[in-house]
């Protein structure tokens, strides 16, 4: 079987799906790996590396892509890329479903079985395979860094000659994977930091962390899916959330704010009102942006500055740290095509939890349970 790995096309994107470290571990499995010039040198990895790795380097993206019987990608490739697969190929990458339902048509249309590394199933087994979780750590510790690098403040308590400085302060909203990645990385610059999460069961995970959790009394007893996401609150509870989120916002240095629902535009946790209750130089980073932003304000891929506050909204965080990012994404695919594949040609076992759940078109047919569901 051949792997194909391409340079990826999306706008700012800097990482690669396949590393050379893990292309020697396919090649050792026996299946030959095949690498677009160039694919790796935004993630600061080599022609030169992948043919040590046992890859063969293509000049040509379309020979890449027509001869492969896996691609691998970060980011959903185009239609033309789709269109230039061989029929039966199987794709490999996130591809998010639920928002792009014309893209998973088209999929359908030329019978590509594609795999989606957003739909793996957050499970014990599957936790070497969590592509998601891998990239949310990073968005988590890169936002706190955005957020620090614009505060005009110190983070840490500082006593010197001229007087004593108090640690800056730090609220986390969402403390999911991000969350708690941001929470442990601004606790690590000596902030302050309180953290929210409409789930309770977070709390001891937050507090193990070195932060308080913020509190907030809501009428739903169960509030997180069985995905471990965070489900959407009632218009009631929704108020009773911003009423307290509010008290807190308003005397923090900076808020990270991390909430996501999947398939769904990101909740409002932040109001205009709230912004404009802030101090002064204060910051919020919105890493919901892709998804519409938790906060009111936010503009997408901008940092804005709104009644003395700023408020940023990054995309792709993982790309920005791309060599780190491209090696824990390829080690999450490396543990899903150990699982997929069998004697060098893949089995779609769909009896197993994982494999059906990422499969997201298979034979011209939708077969993953949670597309399916939330169709």
């Amino acid at each position: 079987m051949i792997i194909g790995v391409c340079k990826e096309t999306g706008h700012n994107e800097k990482r690669v799906a396949l590393t050379p470290e893990i292309s020697q571990k396919l090649t050792a499995m026996g299946l030959t790996v095949t690498v677009e010039s160039g694919a790796g040198m935004a993630s600061s990895y080599t022609d030169q590396d992948y043919l040590s790795s046992g890859a063969a380097i293509e000049n040509s993206r379309i020979k890449v892509i027509n001869s492969c019987d896996i691609l691998l990608a970060v980011q959903a490739p185009d239609k033309e890329t789709i269109n230039n697969l061989k029929p039966g190929a199987i794709l490999v990458s996130f591809i998010w479903p639920l928002q792009n339902r014309s893209y998973v048509e088209h999929l359908k249309l030329r019978k590509i079985t594609s795999l989606a590394m957003d739909t793996i199933p957050r499970i014990s087994r599957a936790q070497s395979m969590d592509a998601l979780s891998s990239m949310s750590n990073i968005a988590g510790y890169k936002a706190v860094l955005i957020g620090a690098d614009i505060l005009d403040k110190y983070m840490p308590m500082m006593m010197t000659a001229a007087g004593t400085i108090p640690p800056a302060k730090v609220l986390v909203l969402g403390a999911g994977v991000a969350g708690l990645q941001a929470i442990a990385t601004a606790k690590r610059l000596g902030a302050v930091v309180e953290a929210f999460d409409v789930r309770p069961v977070v709390k001891e995970q937050v507090q193990s962390l070195g932060a308080k959790f913020v509190e907030v009394p809501l009428e739903e007893e169960n509030t997180e899916t069985t995905g471990g996401y965070a489900k959407e609150l009632s218009d009631r509870n929704k108020e009773k959330q911003r009423e307290v989120i509010h008290e807190h916002v308003k005397k923090s240095d900076i808020v990270i704010t991390t909430a996501l629902i999947p398939g769904k535009p990101a909740p409002l946790l932040i109001t205009r009102e709230m912004v404009e209750d802030m101090n002064p130089g204060s910051v919020v980073v919105d890493i919901a942006a892709e998804q519409g932003g938790n906060c009111e304000i936010t503009k997408p891929g901008k940092t804005i500055h709104h009644n003395g506050v700023y408020v940023a909204g990054p995309l792709n965080l993982p790309s920005s740290l791309a060599y780190h990012a491209s090696k824990l994404y390829s080690k999450n695919i490396l543990s899903f095509l150990t699982l997929l594949i069998e004697d060098g040609s893949p089995n779609f076992n769909f009896d197993d939890e994982i494999i059906v759940n990422a499969t997201i078109t298979h034979e011209g047919d939708i077969i993953s349970p949670f597309v399916l569901e939330n169709s």
